[in-house]
């Protein structure tokens, strides 16, 4: 069988084409031979359990050490120590059961489950004593552990590793999961709100992540699938893709799955187009698959929301970086970083981000038979926006108190409910390009219709020198675009100032190009 790209569960070069998993994080061999125990954490869907498949595979081959790969799955949301423990330990028992390791079969053969505070600790002890060379672990899913059963783990874990010169442990082990180990940690009192401490496993040596895939590495993916099948993708397409995604290997993976098998059904003798590309990332963006759709879960969250709104609205110098809710949304694969910068995590998901945040209010919009459609606003086949921004001025007017309390995302409601008013226009025919702020106390967006393009510019008013600060920003966007008109959107949140001064709407001439400033 041809093997494919894959977008469901881990990878195995005998299937699928892939990026060898060893080859994107180095170092472990090392950290293994130094007898450390470690931390992998990297976002869901990035490579994490076929890296850890592979490193298993590849030590049981080499001879040097056994190697146990086992997923701490099944012990999510166990909280009770007495329960969670027996599950760990049958889950290891089962693992090293369908494992060469020899004597796997005797491990926990006789395990007393009631002194769930030493049962792993022990028959860990006693099988290490058994082999004639030492264990390597990777436990998978290691962050679905919580509360008393996480903390019971690592104590064991510690405290043999602590004795490790007296009596046999396991060599080495590493926690992998989405999160490093200082989100590992639980509640230790009930009333606590405080994360506590990560005391019980203070053991570990490094904490080790992986990155995206570079372009290089996706056109070496890509190559894979030409070598195979002689279907040419072409250069603009592997750019796009790569832009679009920023290497996140999801992604990667299923957009050129839904040209190649979906699209293009199967014909490699038709190119992989960058035309090809964009429709496959609109259907895998509007089909919001279970990747996509598990990753915007977390946005429910409180600790994600306080991170994630700044970002949306452009006031980054809100989040503190060192937060745990900064760093607990990092890991998630939700934003990345550089200097000055926070942002979605790649243009996609800031897609899909800001569209389910402003699904319902669209959908609200539908529902109650509002009659702004495209058809409204053309005017010798051009969106008429003038029109249109006075039409959404009289809905902000009349609908924001009560629409801005459906928003768990209170300070960017008004950003979302001006997309959702947008979305439902253009769903018509036209599309909305998103540039999130990025620290720069904005948003931009782009609506396009029939190769025309709408720069607009969405701002909260912050002083008197809000609009005035903005305009060198909206014209630099225009030339980004390269057109000569642009829109200025400023929401005035004050509850002190009446409508009238709030709403207007205003066009400047400033050189060559037009500025419409709209009062919201």
């Amino acid at each position: 069988m041809a093997r494919y790209f894959n977008v469901a569960g881990p990878c195995n070069e005998a299937q699928h084409y892939m990026i060898e998993a060893s080859s994107r994080l180095t170092g472990i061999a090392e950290l293994i031979d130094q007898e450390q125990y470690f931390v992998i954490h990297a976002p869901r869907q990035s490579g994490k359990t076929t890296l850890l498949l592979d490193l298993a595979n590849r030590i049981n081959h080499e001879g040097k050490y056994y190697a146990l790969y086992c997923s701490l799955e099944a012990a999510q949301g166990i909280i009770e120590p007495e329960k969670g423990i027996p599950v760990i330990v049958k889950g290891l028992k089962s693992d090293l059961r369908y494992s060469a390791i020899p004597g796997a079969r005797k491990f926990a053969a006789d395990a007393d489950y009631s002194d769930f505070t030493n049962v792993l600790k022990d028959e860990l002890t006693d099988f290490c004593i058994s082999l004639d060379k030492s264990l390597v672990i990777f436990f998978d899913e290691a962050d679905c552990l919580s509360e008393g059963t996480l903390i019971t783990f690592l104590r064991q874990l510690r405290n043999a590793y602590n004795t490790r010169s007296r009596t046999p442990f396991v060599r080495s082990i590493a926690l992998v999961g989405m999160r490093n180990i200082r989100d590992f940690k639980a509640k230790i009192r009930p009333d606590s709100e405080s994360l506590g401490s990560a005391s019980p496993f203070n053991i570990i040596t490094e904490a080790m992540t992986f990155n995206n895939f570079t372009k290089e590495e996706i056109m070496k993916l890509y190559a894979q699938h030409t070598a195979e099948t002689g279907q040419v993708f072409e250069p603009e397409a592997v750019e796009l893709v790569h832009q679009q995604t920023q290497g996140q290997p999801w992604l990667v993976n299923a957009i050129v799955r839904e040209v190649i098998e979906k699209m293009l059904q199967s014909d490699y003798t038709k190119p992989v187009t960058a035309e090809l590309v964009e429709k496959a990332i609109q259907t895998i963006i509007l089909r919001r698959d279970t990747h996509i759709d598990s990753l915007l879960e977390r946005l429910k969250e409180e600790r994600v929301r306080r991170v994630m709104e700044p970002v949306i609205i452009g006031e980054i110098e809100k989040i503190r970086r060192q937060s745990d809710d900064y760093l607990y949304t990092k890991d998630l694969g939700l934003i990345r970083e550089a200097p000055g910068l926070v942002a979605p995590a790649n243009p996609i998901y800031a897609e899909v981000i800001l569209r389910t945040l402003s699904a319902d209010s669209q959908q609200d919009l539908c529902n109650e038979k509002y009659p702004y459609q495209m058809p409204r606003y053309l005017k010798n086949g051009r969106i008429d926006m003038i029109y249109l921004m006075q039409d959404f001025q009289a809905f902000w007017r009349e609908n924001s108190e009560i629409w801005v309390e459906r928003f768990d995302y209170k300070e960017a409601a008004p950003h979302l409910i001006l997309q959702a008013f947008l979305q439902r226009i253009v769903n018509g025919g036209g599309q909305i390009i998103r540039e999130f702020a990025a620290g720069r106390d904005r948003l931009d967006l782009c609506v396009k219709y029939e190769g025309q393009k709408y720069p607009i510019e969405l701002k909260l008013r912050r002083s008197a020198k809000t609009e005035e600060n903005s305009y060198s920003q909206i014209l630099a966007y225009t030339d980004t675009l390269g057109v000569k008109e642009g829109w200025l959107v400023i929401f005035d949140r004050r509850v002190d100032i009446d409508w009238d001064t709030k709403i207007y709407l205003k066009t400047e001439k400033i050189d060559d190009k037009t500025l419409t400033v709209v009062g919201c």
